[in-house]
């Protein structure tokens, strides 16, 4: 089914040669999609009106419209620090690019446009596990919240353009990612690389202490990369609905743990200092995923355990590469 589906397609990816959209691509290579359209940034400047309606011009051109699927991957993102110095920057640039993408998509009558949002839309004390309806029952953790907020408003532009207009948009919601190619870089970087990254490097220069920000107490779920792209490919295939879906693992870890997980799996020998003096963030995450799993049968394959062993092996595969 999955090969008919995209058999006569042909699918922008935007946020195609980042980490999750990498992913995407190679498995929609995997499921039979053969016209793959990948706008790069250099090329295409999606916080520019003008650079998004060339977009279209570009990529739709000698093929029906209708035959078209838009999966924005596209984001500027980062982490609790980045968050806290740049919040107009991540509100107005994924606000634009998200308002633009669908309102040119709709114009100029594309078939699908799968819109990908994100975990840190809930509000701050959401009810854990988090269940999609309480996606507006109040504000989101206030470091992040510019970011959450604007990329919330897709889910009210794919629900309004459907409800006027007809047009086919959906809403996905992935937990916090993790994975081969993830972001390694310790001033941008999300935590499970960051502290991949400072266990093996610290092991190596034979530091007695890691630090860690925040006191361990905050829980998160992570999702791997491979399952987030196969449950977004999965959700354009087979979902048209106006619902938000949460993409997750349904596996829920406090950053304490998780620290000494990564400390063991690294084989650091010292002992790990928490900086309580540092944010910990929002107090749990953890989602409800079964809505995904009516809605369109999918779930996660890859345990946390699996997932954070091929993590490390890339990441120490790879380090001459990383900046």
């Amino acid at each position: 089914m999955a090969e008919n589906f995209w058999k006569n397609k042909r699918v922008i990816v935007t946020g195609g040669g980042g980490f999750l959209g990498s992913f995407v691509v190679e498995k929609l290579k995997e499921r039979g999609a053969t016209d793959i359209f990948i706008p790069r940034k250099k090329d295409y400047d999606l916080t520019q009106r003008e650079a998004i309606e060339r977009l279209y011009v570009d990529a739709l051109k000698g093929v029906d419209s209708k035959n078209v699927v838009i999966i924005h991957l596209a984001a500027n993102v980062g982490g609790i620090g980045a968050n806290r110095e740049h919040p107009a920057e991540f509100f107005y640039d994924n606000m634009i690019m998200g308002v633009e993408l669908m309102h040119q998509a709709y114009k100029h009558g594309v078939g699908k446009f799968v819109a990908t949002g994100t975990v840190c839309a809930y509000p701050k004390f959401t009810p854990v596990p988090f269940k999609e309806d309480a996606i507006w029952d109040g504000y989101p953790e206030e470091t992040n919240a510019p970011y959450g907020l604007a990329k919330k408003m897709m889910l009210v532009q794919a629900q309004t353009y459907r409800q006027q207009y007809g047009f086919n948009a959906i809403y996905l919601l992935p937990v916090n990612l993790y994975g081969p190619r993830d972001n390694f870089n310790l001033q941008t970087s999300h935590v499970i690389p960051a502290l991949i990254r400072k266990a093996v490097e610290a092991s190596e220069r034979g530091d007695k202490e890691m630090p860690a920000w925040g006191d361990g107490s905050p829980t998160r779920e992570f999702l791997y990369v491979e399952d987030a792209a196969d449950g977004i490919i999965t959700a354009a295939e087979n979902y048209n609905g106006d619902l938000p879906v949460n993409l997750g693992s349904g596996y829920e870890i406090s950053i304490k743990d998780l620290t000494e997980l990564v400390v063991k799996m690294t084989n650091f020998p010292g002992k790990i200092v928490w900086q309580t003096d540092k944010p910990n963030g929002q107090p749990r995450r953890g989602l409800d995923v079964s809505r995904a799993k009516e809605l369109f049968n999918w779930s996660a394959q890859v345990s946390f355990e699996e997932g954070m062993k091929r993590t490390i092996e890339w990441f120490k595969a790879n380090r001459d590469k990383i900046k």
